[in-house]
């Protein structure tokens, strides 16, 4: 009996034991600080500030060494400029940008709920992952794409899509994004670091977007007919289709260009890059040589524009003074003396608009000079009507006036005049008699210039143009071929294996000469 009733006691008192544990376990297990439930909103400045980062990273890293903007002075192994490095190159890009375009997902998918439903941050989740899959897709070629950003869902083994049907897919993103963006849906200013709210603005960068994507596959036989039809309804429907009209337009984040690095908008390149590591790269001499003889006011000071000592675009000249570019391509153990280079961050009293390290202006997405070069295009393809002089023009003063605030951004200012007699000097001037290559060099020099410090585009439009001819140095590897793609990272072979092993065969070597599918030939 004893024995009975001393069981019962346990059991009760156990009972009551896991009753009291119970008791408020979810309340004690909810951290009261961080947040469980967001908004698109709170979502959208962080991955815009961290979407824009790796293309501004390996800008400089890579595609300044391949387009021959600067030089590595260095004659290790595997340095890109070259046209050698290691595949392990291609590993940042595809991780950081498959991890920023889940925030863009998330992004969409909040704004899609009934409780929180916005149509305007749906369209720019729209916009914002055709920007980053466009660049994924022009770096490595076929990719997953349909399967991609569903790791949460259990799919850690997405299938990779051809760049084709991943472009079609773009375009229908963005057809989406334009008729969302035109309800003109109320968003919060201070959750838009790019354009403080004005919902117009960002349909115009998603059209402005829709064109520059057009024209990379437009020379592929089979989609030709349909871009170029396309690319005409959006230049003559304004209405309908809202493209960039000015620099007021452009898709960029304005750094706070000041020296707290716990800003979230401090410039990058001041927060991640060491200041000798900045400025160790040379300035290569196909940049700078033609700045120098254009008397650009982006890179010299004084006269003719009377502008001052700026230095916009950060370049300080060689010791002993004078603007020195240095060859690239050189053979290893004949490095040339250094030249020009990117000039750090200082705090003289010149300012820091003297540094792209401290410079505002360096968070570039897309620009308006960008959209007339494009235009230019078009209208020398005679796919739209115009002249192709004057969108040029309008390019060139625009891709000024962005870096030289000062210098008038329309093409029939006395100061633009001005430097049309200085690109003359410099052998460098529009002839209606010269051959449609010829006309295509000038273009794509400029957009060249107009391209510095976006993302990867110039390398981009080299292999889809070939334009600006590049010098070949007698040091070039890989027999002086462009690289036309990034690898794919080592680890996905093992992560991935079926879906790699598929990818190959259906595009080709994974190697960095093999040409992704707008390259190829029609």
């Amino acid at each position: 009996m004893k024995k009975k009733l001393f069981i019962s006691s346990m059991m009760v008192l156990m009972l009551s034991t896991l009753y009291s544990c119970k008791k408020g376990f979810i309340e004690l297990n909810i951290d009261p600080i961080n947040i469980l439930h967001t908004s698109p909103d709170r979502l959208l400045t962080p991955a815009l500030v961290d979407g824009i980062w790796p293309g501004m990273n390996r800008n400089r890293n890579f595609n300044n060494e391949l387009m021959q903007v600067t030089v590595n002075m260095s004659d290790g192994d595997n340095t890109v400029f070259r046209y050698a490095f290691r595949s392990n190159v291609s590993d940042y890009l595809w991780n950081n940008w498959y991890v920023y375009l889940n925030n863009f997902r998330d992004i969409y998918n909040k704004a899609s709920e009934p409780e929180q439903l916005n149509k305007s941050y749906q369209g720019i989740a729209l916009i914002c992952e055709s920007w980053l899959f466009a660049n994924l897709t022009d770096t490595y070629g076929d990719i997953p794409y349909f399967e991609a950003l569903q790791g949460r869902d259990g799919n850690v083994q997405p299938k990779f899509d051809r760049q084709k049907d991943i472009y079609l897919d773009l375009f229908r993103k963005l057809e989406e994004a334009n008729q969302l963006l035109a309800e003109n849906q109320e968003i919060k200013a201070s959750s838009d670091p790019v354009y403080e709210g004005d919902i117009h603005k960002w349909r115009k960068f998603g059209n402005s977007l829709y064109l520059r994507l057009l024209l990379r596959i437009s020379g592929k036989a089979e989609v030709q007919a349909d871009c170029i039809a396309k690319i005409k309804e959006i230049v003559t429907n304004p209405t309908q289709y809202p493209i960039f009209e000015s620099n007021a337009d452009c898709a960029n984040i304005l750094w706070n260009g000041g020296q707290d690095t716990t800003d979230p908008f401090t410039n990058p390149y001041l927060v991640n890059v060491r200041a000798q590591d900045f400025r160790a790269p040379a300035i290569c001499s196909f940049f700078i040589d033609p700045l120098v003889a254009w008397t650009d006011p982006r890179l010299v000071s004084g006269t003719p524009y009377g502008y001052g000592n700026i230095g916009r675009l950060g370049i300080a000249q060689a010791s002993g003074g004078g603007w020195a570019g240095v060859s690239s391509g050189y053979l290893p153990g004949q490095g040339e003396p250094k030249g020009c280079y990117f000039q750090s961050y200082d705090n003289t009293s010149t300012g820091g608009d003297r540094s792209l390290q401290q410079n505002r202006l360096t968070g570039i997405i897309m620009q308006y000079s960008e959209v007339q070069f494009i235009l230019a295009e078009a209208c020398l393809k005679e796919w739209i009507e115009g002249d192709p002089k004057d969108y040029l023009y309008r390019g060139i003063a625009a891709a000024i006036n962005y870096w030289v605030p000062n210098f008038p951004e329309s093409p029939t200012s006395t100061n633009f005049n001005t430097y049309l007699g200085t690109l003359s000097e410099g052998g460098y001037l529009w002839d209606d008699n010269a051959s449609f290559e010829d006309k295509m060099e000038l273009i794509h020099k400029q957009k060249y210039y107009a391209l510095f410090l976006t993302d990867l585009q110039q390398w981009f439009e080299y292999r889809r143009t070939g334009h600006p001819i590049l010098p070949k140095g007698p040091g070039l590897q890989n027999g002086g071929v462009m690289p036309a793609r990034m690898v794919y990272p080592v680890y996905v072979q093992s992560a991935n294996p079926t879906n790699y092993r598929e990818a190959v065969q259906a595009q080709g070597p994974d190697q960095i000469n093999t040409e992704v599918w707008w390259q190829r030939k029609p």
